[in-house]
């Protein structure tokens, strides 16, 4: 199934326990149909020292089902579900369902 969440879009949280919160899509993993949302699922891990970091407890992102999360309405700001429109100029772009407006170019 082809995905319409890419990298830097600006998504809400549907379910979970971060349901409500909004951020940016960092990665999107298609073959796992999960997202990586900034600020979104947050887990602590017990890493050891290395060359490039101290170690110790480290708070990062956890990815979350693409499910659980939708594109929010540029009007509105609420979750919306979205469809692609031909532009005048040939171009395509994602387009909310709700209010109509242009969230990206495709």
């Amino acid at each position: 199934m082809k995905q319409k969440i890419k990298k830097n879009d600006k998504v809400i949280v549907l379910a979970g326990k971060d349901k409500g919160k909004t951020g940016e899509v960092l990665a999107v993993m298609p073959k796992e149909s999960r997202v990586l949302v900034s600020g979104v699922n947050m887990v602590t891990r017990h890493t050891k020292p290395s060359a490039q970091s101290t170690g110790g407890l480290v708070r990062k992102e956890a990815s979350i089902h693409i499910s659980n999360v939708a594109h929010i309405d540029p009007k509105s700001g609420k979750a919306t579900r979205t469809g692609v429109k031909q532009l005048g100029n040939g171009e395509k772009a994602l387009v909310a369902r709700k209010s109509g407006e242009e969230i990206r170019r495709v």
